[in-house]
């Protein structure tokens, strides 16, 4: 099913809305491409492609939590579009996790269950690791 309908998953294996929105995908018959950005890292072409096709600003996909944003001066109003670009490729950390591209479009996939929106065949329900069920909208 995957050749018919590519799904990549740009993932963090230690993230457990990461965890949960690789398994809603392969709960739908999906085996995506699972790429670990914090061991291949980010380039600009590849940020720019993945904001272009989700609508979100570097701002939206900037992660606080567990980075070194606030140490790096991110956090500001005034901080600009390019230098949290420059700093997504230098610390892969700060990009938020996990984003999904399918046929469907893409997204930062926070909840998890936002997945479902990009699948072809999205499961009716799930069972996050934490035991919440799940069910399309």
């Amino acid at each position: 099913m995957s050749d018919d309908f590519p799904i990549t998953i740009f993932h963090n294996p230690d993230c457990g809305t990461s965890r949960n929105t690789l398994a809603m995908i392969r709960g739908a018959g999906h085996e995506p491409t699972v790429i670990e950005y914090l061991k291949t890292g980010w380039t600009r072409p590849l940020l720019d492609d993945l904001l272009a096709k989700t609508g979100l600003t570097p701002r939206d996909l900037l992660r606080e939590k567990g980075t070194p944003a606030a140490a790096l001066g991110l956090l500001g109003a005034n901080v600009t579009d390019e230098a949290l670009l420059s700093a997504m490729t230098l610390h892969p950390i700060l990009v938020n996790r996990p984003i999904v591209t399918t046929p469907k479009g893409a997204a930062l996939c926070r909840p998890s269950e936002r997945v479902f929106d990009l699948l072809d065949n999205p499961p009716a329900s799930f069972t996050k690791e934490d035991g919440e069920v799940v069910t399309r909208a």
